[in-house]
């Protein structure tokens, strides 16, 4: 369709992917103008508005997210996914990045919506990442061509327990920057820190917690309400940006700002992740790979606060939890890293299928 008037619902299906909310769509029945796509979402999303009160956003970056899916152009792939980041208060929608948690509900909402045929009691979908013209198989058991929601599986951050979804990543090493290390260095200084410039995945600046002036281990809203700290990580922030060949960022959502610290509940180390304003309650799917790629490398602020020599999967703690990434490196012929391999474990669940109405309000 070309485009869907204020009085016209939309199909829509809302899941949880890993620690993240979203609604997701089929691209053809969104309007193939971009800017015209855009101000439909917002309008269903309930932004701006902190509360996001006269939509259906969760009031927070992580419950404000919109996956579009439809049948893939690249041979390779099964399906394309596009993932955009809706503002909660500003009137914003990004295509900078990936969402790793929303992609553990694409390969199910492909066979829903009958992309994919589901078939045995496995099925892999070749997912076509749009936002990095990258590649990953999710893989997730099938029963009866549906796909299984119910199962034993517990991730940090989700109550209860759910089937897992493997995902395997492709080519996503430097899918938004260019390079896994856009600078060629391990370690860059920005604003007197040491830090590692990082994209395996999802462009991330890594930090030790201490050098900041904070001990890692803070709640969130402590952290949040640390003003000098924020104004700080924003700056580096900036730099970063222009050193990751991303540009000037103050209106974007990447890249992602990660503290690290020793662990403290038997992971390999604890994290405390911005999106970029907010503080994560867990850890973002591809911003987890990026930070354990890190901590793979000798030197990096991520490696400074590993004790454990056994780091090909990292546990990395966060506010909620842990989270595991399995990263497989060597070095080149050029002594630089090279990405083997990267995989983890997500669920992902359907909360509701059914039409979306957007609001017909105008934006004050």
């Amino acid at each position: 369709m070309n485009g869907a008037p204020d009085s016209t619902g939309v199909e829509c299906m809302i899941m949880r992917g890993g620690t993240s909310k979203g609604a997701y769509f089929l691209s053809d029945q969104l309007p193939t103008d971009p800017s015209e796509r855009d101000n439909l979402l917002l309008a269903i999303m309930g932004t701006p508005d902190p509360r996001q009160i006269d939509g259906i956003g969760g009031a927070h970056p992580l419950t404000s997210k919109v996956a579009i899916v439809g049948l893939s152009n690249n041979l390779d792939a099964d399906v394309e996914y596009l993932f955009l980041q809706i503002g909660v208060e500003e009137t914003t929608v990004s295509d900078r990045q990936n969402c790793g948690n929303l992609l553990a509900g694409v390969g199910p909402f492909s066979v829903e919506r009958g992309l994919v045929t589901g078939s045995g009691t496995t099925t892999a979908v070749r997912v076509h990442m749009l936002n990095t013209d990258s590649i990953a198989t999710a893989s997730f058991a099938i029963v009866d061509g549906r796909p299984v929601y119910a199962g034993d599986v517990a991730i940090s951050g989700v109550p209860g327990t759910a089937s897992p979804v493997r995902l395997d990543f492709e080519g996503i090493a430097g899918s938004s920057c260019g390079a896994l290390l856009p600078t060629g260095n391990i370690t860059d200084e920005l604003d007197g820190v040491q830090c590692t410039l990082i994209d395996n995945g999802m462009p991330v600046v890594v930090m030790r917690a201490d050098a900041l002036g904070v001990s890692g281990h803070e709640t969130c809203a402590d952290l949040e309400a640390n003003t000098s700290l924020t104004e700080r990580l924003e700056h580096i922030r900036h730099q970063a940006g222009f050193l990751m060949n991303l540009g000037d960022v103050a209106d974007t959502t990447v890249p992602k700002l990660t503290l690290v610290a020793p662990p403290r509940h038997g992971g390999h180390l604890s994290t405390r992740t911005f999106i970029p304003h907010r503080c994560h309650e867990a850890i973002g799917v591809l911003g987890a790979v990026s930070v354990a790629t890190a901590a793979l490398l000798t030197g990096s602020p991520a490696s400074q606060v590993i004790t454990d020599d056994d780091r090909e999967t990292i546990s990395i703690e966060h506010p909620t939890g842990t989270f595991e990434a399995a990263v497989g490196m060597s070095t080149g012929s050029d002594g630089l890293p090279t990405i083997e391999r990267a995989g983890i474990i997500r669920t992902t669940r359907k909360l509701m299928d059914g039409t979306v109405y957007p609001s017909q309000s105008q934006p004050r």
